[in-house]
């Protein structure tokens, strides 16, 4: 049996005659095969089997020939794949109606000599507010009305696909490298640079931008989209049109592994808790400890809470960290009262990301974490940073209101780095000042920071907030705040984050040492 699949000559009946004719011709019995004829519809397709029969003269030769009409399962099949590789909403190709597009521009050219092509990924910003405020049906008003102005401003041979839910993708053609693509790219801004009205609105649309060069037309046009998208993550945060440099795609990469990696960690219950103690510099008294997020993986190793938490507040994941953070922390004090008989003297801090403070019920969370552990909620202290408060003045003061219902202590992390003014810190319910590392560390070789230091002590005082030095690494350091009048300090010097264990039985001998 042979099969056949060819497009039908000028004259599909022709085309159907040499067909029976090569099939009497053959030593095979039968045959199958596609034409195609130009309808007054359009194109017809029929599938057709050529088959010999046996005949009663020697030497002919009859053959049964029928045509089944396939021109609807055609239709259907052009149908689902024009539906698969393209955007209902604004026509365009998707992802991988992106990556077909590609594919035939690359094979088919014209290509002059070291040509490359670019990728421009424009990622819009604060798309999700259009949906919350005005609904979807104006969200996808914006996508389409955007889909058209960036559509408009194509060159030939460039194509425009949306990728994702309000991602847009460009391939262009680089005859001149770089400079070609900064020009689209300020076409591309060009176009976006008039408000769009939607319904009684004028919206100004911003957006992020990235952008991808291959080294050649041989490049994997699937890798060139991902980096173009591993820069645009990059522009989201630098607010700049960025490059994609080498390394970058390498680190997006490690960012979804340790985000894949944290999910599964949190599930599993495989970090842990460290505990950094907060000394009185006048007595040398352990007043509490603050505790530390630690994740040691088995593929990963061990991951810095720097990485793993900016990972955890970009995937939102770090509403589930905060949460088992606030619950261990509270449990490590109940095992400590239970090894110790009755209520340790001191408290834990734990910290709040500003993310997990805008998305999650944060004293709720609190809450339950006391009740379950039964330790008063005096010895829990929530550390926040100044841009916590500085995003949403009104709803971090609500917050605060509600920890200290609690009984909860709050300290400010991080003081000095922010924008807090003396009104903010009056009007809300801040017990703590904990100086940032950046002025402690350095402050015995800077005179400057030296003032700096005087002058928060001194507001603290006046304002009757108690304060914390952090990043005291030296006895002179500890000595010279001591000096000024700092009630309390952490750092190196004293001690690095234990584990739970460690840091109970480093309270016990000190606490023992002093009672004695």
């Amino acid at each position: 049996m042979v099969n056949y699949d060819i497009d039908a000559k000028p004259s599909h009946s022709d085309a159907w005659r040499d067909r029976i004719i090569e099939t009497a011709l053959a030593k095979t019995t039968s045959s199958f095969f596609e034409l195609r004829r130009d309808g007054a519809l359009g194109p017809e397709y029929f599938l057709c089997t050529a088959g010999l029969l046996p005949a009663e003269e020697e030497g002919a030769k009859l053959v049964l020939f029928t045509a089944l009409d396939r021109t609807g399962d055609r239709t259907t099949e052009k149908s689902l794949r024009r539906e698969l590789l393209s955007d209902g909403l604004t026509a365009l190709p998707n992802r991988a109606g992106f990556g077909e597009e590609i594919d035939d521009r690359l094979r088919n050219g014209p290509w002059p000599e070291n040509a490359k092509f670019g990728i421009i990924a424009i990622d819009l910003s604060r798309f999700s507010r259009v949906n919350e405020s005005l609904g979807p049906l104006a969200g996808d008003e914006l996508l389409i009305t955007v889909a058209k102005r960036l559509k408009s401003n194509l060159r030939q041979g460039d194509v425009l696909a949306r990728i994702g839910g309000n991602d847009f993708a460009i391939f262009a053609r680089l005859n001149n490298g770089l400079s070609d693509c900064i020009h689209i790219v300020q076409r591309v801004k060009d176009s976006l640079k008039s408000p769009i009205r939607l319904s009684d609105l004028q919206i100004r649309v911003d957006c992020a931008i990235g952008c991808a060069l291959s080294t050649g037309l041989d490049d994997d046009p699937d890798d060139v989209v991902r980096k173009a998208q591993a820069a645009v993550k990059i522009a989201k945060r630098s607010g700049k049109v960025e490059i994609y440099r080498n390394g970058v795609l390498k680190e997006a990469q490690r960012r979804f592994s340790i985000e894949s990696r944290l999910r599964t960690a949190l599930s599993q219950g495989e970090l842990t808790l460290a505990y950094q103690p907060l000394i009185h510099l006048q007595t040398g008294e352990i007043t509490g400890f603050e505790a530390l997020a630690r994740w040691h993986d088995p593929d990963l190793g061990h991951v810095s809470p720097a990485e793993f938490i900016a990972v955890a507040e970009e995937s939102g994941l770090i509403t589930a960290l905060g949460r088992w953070a606030a619950y261990e922390a509270a449990q490590a004090l109940s095992r400590w009262d239970g090894k110790f008989g009755k209520p340790l003297p001191v408290g834990v801090n734990v910290n709040l990301s500003p993310i997990q403070m805008a998305r999650d019920d944060v004293a709720s969370v609190f809450e339950e974490a006391l009740r379950y552990s039964g330790v008063s909620g005096n010895r829990l202290t929530a550390e926040l940073t100044e841009s916590a408060i500085i995003v949403d003045p009104d709803k971090a003061r609500k917050l605060l209101v509600a920890l200290k219902d609690l009984h909860m202590p709050i300290a400010m992390d991080d003081f000095g780095t922010g924008y807090s003014n003396l009104a903010s810190l009056h009007s809300l319910p801040i017990d703590i000042l904990k100086i940032d590392r950046s002025f402690i560390s350095t402050m015995l070789d800077d005179k400057d920071k030296q003032a700096i230091v005087r002058t928060i002590l001194s507001l603290a005082e006046s304002l009757n907030l108690s304060v914390t030095a952090e990043g005291i690494e030296t006895q002179e350091l500890a000595h010279a705040l001591q000096t000024m009048g700092c009630g309390n300090g952490q750092g190196f010097y004293f001690a690095r984050p234990m584990p739970e264990a460690e840091a109970f039985d480093y309270w016990r001998a000190r606490w023992n040492f002093e009672t004695v």
